[in-house]
């Protein structure tokens, strides 16, 4: 089970945070500018991005 993050942890870490699909760079931007293909990734120019996840993913113990 996953540690609760206090509020403002959680708002500074994952709000607006994006991750390119292509090389795993992390950005900050809108959810309008992502889903109008605006923002794209400072390091390797692409536009495919996703919501950094909140959770870990891996074996389960």
């Amino acid at each position: 089970m996953a540690k609760k993050l206090p509020e403002f942890v959680a708002k500074r870490l994952y709000e607006n945070m994006f991750v390119c699909m292509r090389c795993n760079a992390k950005l900050r931007t809108t959810p309008q500018r992502v889903k109008a293909k605006k923002a794209k990734c400072r390091k390797c120019g692409s536009k495919s991005l996703r919501l950094k996840a909140k959770e870990r993913r891996g074996a389960k113990v």
